[in-house]
């Protein structure tokens, strides 16, 4: 999962920003989904690689209790946007592990619940 979100953060439509992601999902059927990020010049209208990984996983059918672990790479350690947090806070289940990988493949790891402590939720 780590490789595969290297591999394709080298696939990023980045020529704005030139800042490229990658974002890799490993489901508990083995599968690998991942997502880069992808500009555009009306820069409201870009996406970044975690919700493009993220809406991926849900249009093929799977749900957060499908995910076992959530990769995000980066030429450094890159941590996820703000909108992209709140996103993963509704996606993926609060003890998901989440993975901060640079191209060298120094990683950090952390928990969903640890990214936007108390995030805007659909349940109290």
């Amino acid at each position: 999962m780590i490789r595969s979100a290297i591999e394709v953060m080298h696939n990023s439509y980045s020529p704005y920003s030139k800042f490229k992601v990658g974002a890799a999902a490993l489901l508990k059927d083995g599968t690998i989904i991942t997502g880069t990020n992808v500009e555009n010049a009306s820069y409201g209208l870009s996406m970044c690689a975690e919700r493009v990984c993220l809406f991926t996983i849900y249009a093929k059918g799977y749900r957060k209790n499908d995910i076992i672990s959530f990769c995000i790479a980066g030429k450094q350690i890159t941590y996820p946007c703000g909108a992209c947090r709140q996103v993963m806070v509704e996606l993926l289940n609060p003890d998901t592990m989440v993975i901060l990988t640079d191209e060298k493949l120094n990683t950090k790891e952390m928990q969903v619940k640890d990214l936007l402590p108390n995030s805007f939720k659909l349940e109290g």
